[in-house]
């Protein structure tokens, strides 16, 4: 069993690391959360410079078709710097060429994927409704009718990151009032600027440079050509695809632990009290101690189902446990990380207090750590233990 990376993954690490040192470093992250609500072009095109959007796509397509466990290398360093800038390109890379690569026509792919890798194409995905979360097939009401050639489509999103910036949206809809919910939902490609569509802005505490935004859609009309993979079928090709949505999520957790431990053990080493470092406090090595077992526990189980999924065996249940272990961890860090800071914990000038922020949105997303631990037991024969399950 080797827990070790490659010498390319070291290098993949090595070069990302000095990116973000160079590209994300703390003033700047600072002014784009005081400052903006997604990513200026001149940072997006210098993540085109790099090859973070043609990494995994297929060659076919010009991408380099990496692994996800070499995509989580350089992404793990994204998600350290900035847990919004990894939230608004991982909504193209993680959605928009996933979705497309696995449930795109020929001509989908080779329209799109090409300007995905160029950084000319930016995705979002539509699944959240005002009803519900996690509970998709209870919660989705916006409904695409069938006409002639088109579809028109009414309903109302939310919570949708990056939105408001996006070029394409990736959306379910209901296609069939009369089917049971499993059966009943269909995946669209929707252009942004299409006619109907209205944005609305949702101010959050939490990861201030990416938006999370409200969507309406009004008798908006798209071309019939327009669905991904088939109809009615959108249920099951949504969980085959999203799937490593929660790998994605899990290193999120991680990046914010590992800032937030930085900083805290870098802080106690500086400042001094009461005669000296206050590093000697038995209680602050207590807190900096659960932050680097909270780390290491998340880190090696997301990658770990970084390499399960790579490897064609099941990852579900690594998957879940991580962005559970990770979600918590990243909270822990971000409170006693500025429990450790005292008044400067909760100062703008200090990231602590976004690291704080920031976790707070991990503990539902994708989904909730409560569903999380139910879905734990249901990999372990328990009986589903939320109501509803038997509409499925």
């Amino acid at each position: 069993m080797d827990f070790g990376f490659s010498k390319e993954q070291k290098m993949i690490r090595k070069e990302a690391i000095n990116f973000c040192k160079k590209e994300l470093n703390k003033d700047y992250v600072r002014w784009m959360d005081e400052n903006v609500d997604f990513p200026p072009d001149e940072l997006w095109q210098k993540f085109v410079d790099i090859g973070a959007f043609r990494a995994n796509l297929p060659e076919e397509y010009g991408g380099d078709d990496i692994s996800v466990l070499d995509g989580m290398i350089l992404f793990e360093q994204i998600c350290k710097a900035s847990m919004s800038v990894a939230l608004a390109v991982g909504a193209t890379i993680g959605f928009g060429t996933r979705f497309i690569s696995e449930l795109g026509t020929k001509k989908q792919k080779e329209e799109l994927l090409p300007l995905i890798g160029d950084g000319k194409l930016k995705t979002c995905m539509a699944f959240t409704e005002p009803a519900g979360g996690t509970d998709i097939l209870g919660a989705i009401s916006t409904f695409a009718e069938e006409k002639e050639d088109r579809w028109v489509i009414n309903g109302e999103k939310v919570f949708i990151t990056g939105a408001h910036v996006s070029d394409y949206m990736i959306a379910i809809c209901k296609t069939d009032k009369d089917a049971k919910p499993s059966q009943s939902l269909t995946i669209f490609l929707i252009p942004s600027n299409a006619k109907g569509i209205s944005i609305t802005r949702i101010p959050k505490i939490s990861c201030h440079h990416c938006d999370s935004v409200g969507i309406t859609f009004n008798n908006v009309e798209i071309p019939h050509e327009n669905i991904l993979g088939t109809k009615g079928n959108g249920w099951y090709e949504m969980l085959t695809v999203i799937n490593p949505e929660r790998i994605g999520c899990a290193m999120m957790g991680v990046g914010l632990i590992a800032a937030a431990y930085e900083d805290a053990m870098d802080y106690v080493k500086k400042r001094h009290a009461f005669g000296g470092p206050i590093s000697r406090f038995q209680i602050l090595q207590h807190y900096l101690a659960d932050m680097y077992i909270n780390l290491e526990n998340s880190r090696n189980l997301t990658y770990k189902a970084a390499w399960l999924c790579d490897n064609g065996k099941d990852y579900h249940l690594e998957a879940t446990m991580a962005k559970l272990v990770a979600a918590e961890g990243a909270l822990h860090a971000g409170r006693y990380g500025a429990e450790i800071l005292g008044g400067y914990g909760i100062c703008s000038e200090y990231p602590m207090q976004r690291y704080l922020r920031d976790a707070y949105q991990l503990q539902f997303s994708p989904i909730s750590n409560e569903m999380s631990r139910n879905m734990l037991m249901q990999f372990q024969g328990l009986p589903k233990s939320w109501s509803g399950s038997e509409a499925i």
